[in-house]
């Protein structure tokens, strides 16, 4: 299967993801904790099938520190013992959030209990509105059939200089 369409060859879609990157480096600067925020883009994209996504998201994450170890088990989180109470709230959170279509009826009072047990309001308005962007960003690559595999670590940072 080939790439659809590049979408960083075209003026328009150019100019969107400038500013779609933009917002996500309001959530890179959050207080929310960057392991986390690898994580949870990490599981929605396996959900959402996206390898553009899951290759970029693996690769920052290994780039940052992360283990091998937690990377591979990410998407079995809840048959692991190598995630934090919080991570897991985090985890469950972006699952429930992401499940949306498939008749899942969004996040459950008890997941956002757990969330707000760990994360302070900044941390809770980022975590929304990563899981917000994630799954916009895993549906963009999956229209058009943007491939994982090549992704350079770095290479979403040095976009935005």
């Amino acid at each position: 299967m080939e790439t659809r369409f590049n979408l960083f060859d075209n003026a328009i879609s150019a100019n969107f993801f400038k500013r779609f990157a933009n917002a996500g480096l309001v959530i890179q600067q959050s207080p929310l904790p960057h392991s986390t925020q690898e994580l949870v883009s990490l599981r929605a994209s396996q959900i959402n099938g996206c390898g553009w996504c899951i290759d970029m998201h693996t690769k920052e994450a290994a780039a940052a520190g992360e283990s091998a170890v937690r990377l591979h088990l990410v998407a079995a989180w809840r048959e692991s013992t190598v995630f934090t109470e919080a991570e897991r709230a985090a985890l469950a959170f972006a699952e429930e959030g992401t499940r949306l279509a498939d008749a899942h009826p969004g996040v459950s009072d008890e997941t956002w209990a757990r969330v707000r047990e760990h994360y302070d309001d900044d941390q809770v308005a980022a975590l929304v509105c990563l899981i917000g962007l994630i799954n916009a960003a895993n549906r963009v690559a999956v229209i058009v059939h943007q491939r994982g595999g090549s992704y350079e670590a770095g290479t979403f940072a040095a976009a935005l200089r």
